[in-house]
């Protein structure tokens, strides 16, 4: 079957192409601004990519189009698919049909943590001699491509989104996956361009749960009010819980939350020493051992795999260290998530060493200012904070960063050139420092511009104040 993919570049529909490509399918796909890394682990898996969505694509003569959830009334592709009323489906439906069924499916909901947590899980999998299926929206080195499909394998490990399905499907995509293990790491308010308050993702959770069977596992944090909430509204399936309270519990033996004990109903299971820092990942762990318990993976044969955990990309990843001054990339976009990756990082460097936060609220809900107002708070960390807001074009803010986030004072810089904000850096820079970057996008490769710059020793100029 030929399977045309509209949207394959987003991080889930560039993995259910090379789970269709496994599955033994013909797979192309199309995109606006077709980009790397997914262009470039498409290409090298042989599938076609083809730029923008022309109805003149229709003459590849697909046998069926998947429908990305970034595609909208107006494109021209999917108003020429519906007006010769051509076979669609939306991508979670697909995978729902045509890989999951037969698979044990080990899904991981929540609003922080899904894509470590997925990787942990599917990595535990992989140390055990076990390996699973898997799809994740992140790239995790010890995993090389971000979804893997075969047949012969019945566990199946999936990052499960609660964004809408696709413009004629506004269920979450999670709703299709039917988990026989879920993960429910958290729930806070997010995703402000289609809920419209929390109690709306709640009920979207809840269609989760109804889905889980009696025989399954519910695997959650023991101290949540809105999964309280969730499961106050039925639960037919035994729940797990971790962190404070929970079942599965960690005890520090180090500042930085990188080495901990790991206990199971009070009894020590063994001792993590990793590279993830940070109270945030030592949760993920907690979940991913788990679920990978509940599917037969005992709990010392899971701390062994995390040990040998590489971490993933984009999640307080050390891009460089240059002449003294250590550079991340971070995928922080949310308020709670910012506060998270700080503390993580905080806990590594100690209160010595300075954090420079550069981030740039490009998510919808960070643009429409829905959480705006949380995020001094959440910068607290930060010894200077740097926000590159655009004050015009499609990523143009609705809130004005200097009046929300005036409680940082003389440690703020705010601006919308990105060479400014690259100059303000540099000046500001000094040996000892971590400069944190966070944005869900490329942020104009601002990474590597910053690391070049670094490197070659430049004098700083004046930061222009925008």
């Amino acid at each position: 079957m030929h399977i045309h993919l509209l949207g394959i570049c987003g991080t889930f529909m560039g993995g259910l192409a090379l789970l269709a490509r496994s599955a033994g399918h013909r797979v192309t796909g199309c995109d606006a601004g077709v980009y790397p890394p997914m262009s470039t682990q498409l290409q090298d898996q042989g599938i076609d990519l083809i730029e923008g969505y022309a109805a003149e694509q229709i003459a590849l003569g697909a046998d069926l189009y998947v429908i990305g959830n970034v595609i909208r009334r107006g494109n021209p592709l999917m108003e020429a698919i519906l007006d010769q009323g051509l076979p669609y489906v939306s991508g979670p439906q697909w995978l729902a049909e045509h890989i999951l069924p037969g698979q044990h499916v080990l899904a991981v909901a929540g609003t922080h943590g899904k894509t470590t947590t997925s990787a942990l899980l599917a990595w535990i999998f992989e140390h055990a001699g076990q390996p699973a299926n898997f799809l994740i929206g992140g790239v995790a080195p010890d995993l090389g491509p971000s979804a893997r499909f075969e047949p012969s394998r019945t566990r199946f490990v999936i990052e499960a989104d609660e964004y809408d399905t696709a413009f004629f499907d506004k269920r979450s995509k999670f709703v299709h996956y039917r988990p026989r293990t879920a993960i429910l790491n958290n729930l806070e308010f997010d995703h402000a361009d289609i809920f419209p308050d929390l109690a709306a993702i709640e009920t979207q959770f809840h269609h989760l749960v109804r889905t889980i069977p009696s025989q399954g596992q519910i695997i959650r944090p023991a101290q949540c009010a809105a999964l309280d909430r969730v499961l106050a509204q039925g639960c037919w399936t035994p729940v797990d819980t971790f962190g404070a309270d929970g079942h599965w519990q960690v005890r520090e033996t180090d500042a930085q939350g990188l080495r901990c004990e790991i206990l199971h109903h009070g009894i020590g299971q063994g001792e993590l020493h990793w590279r993830l820092s940070g109270r945030h990942n030592q949760s993920n762990a907690l979940a991913a051992l788990a679920a990978a318990h509940h599917a037969g993976i005992p709990a010392g044969a899971g701390i062994q795999a995390l040990n040998a955990f590489k971490g993933v990309r984009r999640r307080l990843e050390l891009r460089a260290t240059v002449n003294g001054i250590a550079v991340y990339d971070d995928f922080a976009h949310h308020p709670a998530a910012i506060a998270t990756t700080l503390d993580g990082l905080r806990r590594r460097t100690g209160r010595q060493a300075r954090i420079l936060a550069v981030f740039e609220p490009r998510s919808n809900t960070m643009k429409l200012g829905t959480m705006a107002a949380q995020l001094p708070a959440a910068l607290a960390q930060a010894d200077q904070v740097y926000c590159f807001g655009q004050a015009r074009g499609p990523q143009a803010l609705g809130w004005e960063p200097r009046q929300v986030l005036a409680p940082l004072a003389d440690r703020l810089w705010c601006g919308d050139d990105l060479q400014a904000l690259v100059d303000a850096i540099v000046q500001q820079a000094r040996p000892g420092d971590h400069v944190l970057i966070m944005s869900n996008g490329s942020f104009g490769g601002i990474h590597d511009t910053l690391i070049a710059r670094l490197a070659a020793g430049q004098p700083a100029t004046a930061p222009s104040q925008a």
